[in-house]
């Protein structure tokens, strides 16, 4: 398409600088590339069918394509050839409009990076011009190998793939006159959740159609042909309509092919200049038809079926990765750079369309890039309950706040994969009622509600933390052992809410029925190994689990963490009645000190008797750890229980990667208060769940000490026996305790 020669740096653009190839002359240019199809003050082509609009957003796909190739080869490494194959689609939505694009395809990131360039995004972050791209491609506090939320103009991270229709979908939600289209490679649709998620989504929320997969149906995956190579044009047309698409919109590449490439799935930089724009034309009005389909309330999926690494240095799977050979002195590369090399008069063309397309760059335009505005909340209506009176449910306690939010701000959600009255908390569907199109009173249930119910934690977890992501309240409720199976997009949401350019939110959830209280329903229901990937997340700087011990304490956990922005809160609570050790005062303290003393047993024997600390996080491990204390006492200890309920304060600051984060919080238990409260001469750590979170007391301690956790499940008869089982005994505890003393 492009004659290649010199052209001297100055007499390109300045953003230009860094761009090694350039065209002497563009086939149709004098024709079709007069003047930009955007016109000045105007946010999209006027004519989808117009062939100078069609022309310029091929243009536009093989700019994407020579920067991808260009930032990537600069650093030899990254992942230029999925993009490249739907680079027409990508290119089709900006001239339509449509900035607001998301991806579940972490590997795509080259491409949108060079769309971010393209409409002066990454002028944000200091990159104005392609050698700052290269040289900020991989690099810390630059653009990073997948998506993250500190890049100008991106919506979403993307990297672990089945991830992205959960951003487009909360998006969607909270802006229903706007498209989200996202990408989906045909390699990640092997995930379990992309398909069923949008289908529990469009039952609850058949009017919420705003999102629109662009399936990006190239042939391969990242090392070998994708599982649904073989289907045919019908075949996938069917598996969409089959899972509940009204409209599928199909361009396939191979319709156009004047080349004769073997196979089905064929390059189309490989055509003729006139079937080339025949084909960008086709996808620029098929697209233009899915989104006003998709803005019109049809369920919708676009699929661009071209060949992997169309346009590139290697076709199929070989164009996913870049090795250590593919610099820019290599020949595949300087080829394929050349093949889609523009004239500086090119350039200026697609950077002034893509500059003005949405009415300006990404970075000022996307819906992420302003704090959503959310109803103020007034005082929560917590009630306290008498100390050592008679026995609550936290989780019901809580329960109540939450329909209390959830009728102040509507646009606030709670998800639970169909188990909030099993966890206490069937006051929540009382008060905020499930999301379904049948209406029934016996079960809370209207198509009105604003509690998320798919038996998925996938689904669960992706909304949830997808609508905080973008700047709404929301909550996500599950058992422990079950959550686990939603952990993934919730922690890639905590990470980038780590890395966001903008307070958001915090994304916050509620389990319950820890694997104490789950004893008869065998070992499947007892996995608190969930725990753990906390413990280790602590130290990322925003993720705070919190272990109220009673319901009185559960209400102010909840309570500032509805006031908290840009981290992770996870509270974990029991469903049984249990008693009532703490104030609202004493929360407050614990949750600015870690931890809360709940009982000082002084000995009555000698003032000089040895002290034992018991360390304990959660509510119903209290139990054999009051039990123990007693018994200590009576053999003339000194006693103090403690009760852990924000062990992330009980780090020390260097332990933790706070000071990284957007929205730092670095408060820490200094080391006289830590040893105010765990100081003796013997400390026992005690958790019903994993051992890791009570790292932070056991590397600071300079007792001797002991840990009591979480070994394996049981089918048991009650809490106590399981605990048993774990060796979490009031006998036992007290036994090691004395072991240590003496």
């Amino acid at each position: 398409m492009t004659a290649v020669t010199p052209t001297p740096q100055s007499a390109a653009p300045a953003f230009c600088e860094g761009i090694q190839h350039f065209g002497d002359s563009l086939p149709g240019f004098d024709q079709y590339g007069k003047s930009p199809a955007i016109a000045s003050s105007k946010l999209a082509i006027a004519d989808p069918d117009d062939l100078t609009a069609a022309y310029q957003t091929m243009l536009t796909a093989d700019a994407l394509r020579y920067l991808i190739l260009q930032v990537t080869a600069s650093k030899a490494s990254g992942h230029p050839g999925g993009f490249a194959s739907q680079a027409e689609a990508y290119a089709a939505l900006v001239m339509l409009g449509h900035k607001n694009i998301l991806t579940e395809v972490g590997h795509h990131a080259p491409g949108f990076y060079s769309a971010m360039f393209l409409d002066r995004s990454l002028e944000d972050m200091g990159i104005q011009t392609v050698q700052q791209l290269r040289d900020r491609f991989r690099e810390k506090h630059g653009l990073l190998g997948h998506l993250s939320g500190l890049i100008p103009g991106i919506l979403a991270p993307a990297g672990p793939l089945g991830q992205g229709q959960h951003f487009a979908m909360a998006a969607a939600t909270l802006h229903r006159d706007t498209l989200f289209p996202f990408t989906v490679g045909d390699g990640g649709l092997g995930e379990p959740y992309i398909v069923s998620a949008i289908a529990h989504f469009h039952t609850a929320y058949p009017k919420v159609t705003n999102f629109l997969p662009v399936l990006v149906w190239n042939g391969f995956s990242q090392e070998h042909h994708s599982m649904v190579s073989t289907k045919s044009n019908e075949q996938m047309i069917a598996y969409w309509k089959g899972n509940g698409f009204e409209e599928v919109v199909m361009v396939d590449a191979k319709d156009f092919d004047d080349q004769n490439q073997p196979g089905d799935y064929v390059d189309s930089t490989a055509f003729s200049f006139e079937q080339r724009l025949q084909f960008t034309k086709s996808v620029l009005t098929a697209i233009d038809g899915a989104a006003q389909s998709a803005l019109g309330r049809k369920l919708t999926v676009f699929i661009i079926k071209q060949l992997k690494g169309a346009g590139m240095h290697a076709r199929g799977a070989k164009s996913h990765n870049l090795y250590a050979q593919h610099t820019l002195d290599n020949a595949d590369i300087i080829a394929a750079l050349k093949a889609r090399a523009l004239t500086p008069a090119a350039w200026e063309l697609v950077r002034t369309n893509c500059e003005r397309a949405g009415g300006g760059p990404a970075s000022k335009t996307a819906v992420t890039e302003l704090v959503l505005p959310l109803p103020d909340l007034g005082q929560l209506p917590l009630e306290e309950f008498t100390v050592g009176g008679d026995p609550k449910v936290s989780t019901t306690a809580m329960g109540k706040l939450v329909g209390y939010v959830g009728q102040v701000d509507r646009a606030f959600t709670v998800t639970n994969a169909d188990g909030n009255e099993a966890s206490g908390i069937a006051n929540i569907n009382q008060a905020l009622r499930i999301i379904h199109p049948v209406e029934d009173a016996l079960y809370n249930q209207s198509p009105n509600g604003q509690v998320y119910e798919p038996l998925s934690e996938d689904a669960c977890a992706g909304l949830a933390a997808g609508l905080a992501l973008m700047g709404s309240r929301s909550l996500w409720c599950s058992y422990e052992s079950f959550a686990i199976n939603g952990l993934p997009i919730w922690q890639t949401v905590t990470q980038a809410m780590a890395e966001l350019r903008r307070p958001t939110p915090s994304t916050m959830t509620l389990f319950t029925a820890g694997a104490l209280e789950q004893g008869r329903n065998g070992w499947t229901h007892q996995r608190p190994e969930i725990e753990a990937y906390f413990a280790a997340m602590m130290r990322n700087g925003n993720v705070f689990p919190l272990f109220p011990p009673d319901a009185n304490s559960i209400q102010v956990c909840y309570d500032w963490g509805l006031t908290t922005k840009n981290k992770g809160i996870v509270i974990t609570s029991s469903k049984s009645p249990l008693p009532i050790h703490t104030t609202f005062e004493q929360t407050g303290q614990a949750l600015k000190d870690g931890a809360i003393v709940l009982k000082e047993m002084p000995s009555a024997e000698s003032p000089n008797a040895k002290t034992v600390v018991f360390a304990a996080v959660g509510d119903m491990i209290l139990i054999p750890v009051l039990e123990a204390a007693a018994h200590l006492e009576a053999e003339g200890l000194s006693v103090r229980v403690v009760s852990v309920v924000n062990p992330r304060r009980l780090y020390r600051a260097h332990d933790v990667a706070w000071e990284l984060c957007s929205e730092p919080d670095g408060e820490f238990l200094d080391d006289a208060k830590f040893e105010a409260m765990f100081g003796g001469d013997v400390l026992i750590g005690v958790t019903g769940g994993a051992s890791g979170m009570l790292e932070p007391i056991m590397l600071r301690s300079t007792a001797k000490r002991d840990t009591f956790s979480w070994k394996r499940g049981e089918t048991t008869a009650s809490a106590g026996e399981l605990m048993a089982v774990n060796g979490i005994t009031a006998e036992a505890l007290a036994k090691r305790a004395l072991d240590l003393a003496h």
